[in-house]
């Protein structure tokens, strides 16, 4: 090994964060809990096993992701309900907050928009933290399964991984085929897949789902949103990402609209004032 005699020097300078984020908006929680104690039920989704549905949450809703009846993670894709094009981007969301999310955090949008699609405003596993192995929860990491990488790691053919699960829904909320719709598809928040990377190695690791039923994750649409939620075919996902073994359970999607008047201080992020020009 070629180590150079400056190795420790270099391996001790000290990191400095990408993206101070002093300077973004912040979200008005106090408003947000305010607005969420008078709001109603509107609507629900339940997600089946090993399959996906999609769901509506008009601008200035909460919507829930509820744990309903045993351990099961589920991996999100929201999108710009009136333009496909913006949806969620889990790389900035990831640079602007952290590798996990919780409450307070936002999912912010692709180029050219980057603005807040949603803002967590409610986490029960919250007090997971990060365990002896550098896991925690909600992740903005991993990519989704799908059938691209078993077929690479393990051959076959697989339907149920969460990419085909999200392109099934989308196509049938679209009345496309799935081959129109996939490229829709777009990496996810794993809601309740506890996650890290391996000190060792490096590599992405995935351990059981702290969740149990009752357990929730809420966010507040900041924008009309669409939203397409997969139950992990891995369950817990204590074992393997795409599996007819393991054990399954359905993932409740709740709507709720505050009263009128609630959020009368709040106005609808814009999308990002970037020009455009890109020096030209």
């Amino acid at each position: 090994m070629n180590t150079p005699p400056d190795a420790e020097a270099r391996r001790a300078v000290k990191p400095v964060i990408c993206y101070p984020v002093e300077s973004l908006p912040q979200p008005d929680m106090a408003l947000y809990v305010t607005a969420r104690e008078t709001a109603r039920k509107i609507d629900e989704v339940l997600a089946p096993p090993r399959d996906a549905r999609t769901f509506s949450v008009p601008a200035g809703h909460f919507f829930r992701i509820t744990s309903v009846e045993g351990p099961q993670v589920g991996d999100l894709n929201l999108w710009n309900a009136g333009d496909l094009s913006e949806r969620f981007y889990s790389g900035k969301t990831r640079a602007l907050h952290a590798t996990h999310v919780s409450t307070g955090a936002r999912l912010w949008s692709s180029f050219p928009a980057l603005r807040p699609m949603a803002t967590i405003t409610g986490d029960t596993l919250d007090w997971y933290g990060k365990d002896e192995f550098g896991g925690s929860v909600h992740d903005v990491i991993g990519t989704r399964c799908d059938p691209y990488t078993h077929n690479l790691l393990k051959g076959g053919q697989y339907h149920h991984c969460c990419h085909s699960n999200l392109t099934r829904a989308l196509a049938a909320h679209l009345g496309v085929p799935p081959v129109e719709a996939e490229p829709h598809v777009h990496d996810v928040l794993n809601v309740f897949m506890c996650t890290g990377f391996t000190r060792d190695t490096g590599q992405y690791f995935m351990k059981a789902s702290p969740v149990r039923p009752g357990d929730y994750l809420e966010m507040f649409a900041e924008i009309d949103l669409l939203g397409a939620l997969s139950t992990c075919p891995g369950g817990d996902c204590s074992a393997e990402h795409s599996s007819d073994s393991a054990a399954c359970h359905p993932l409740l999607v709740e709507v709720f609209a505050p009263e009128k008047g609630a959020l009368s201080s709040w106005t609808p992020p814009l999308r990002n004032g970037y020009d455009r020009s890109h020096g030209s």
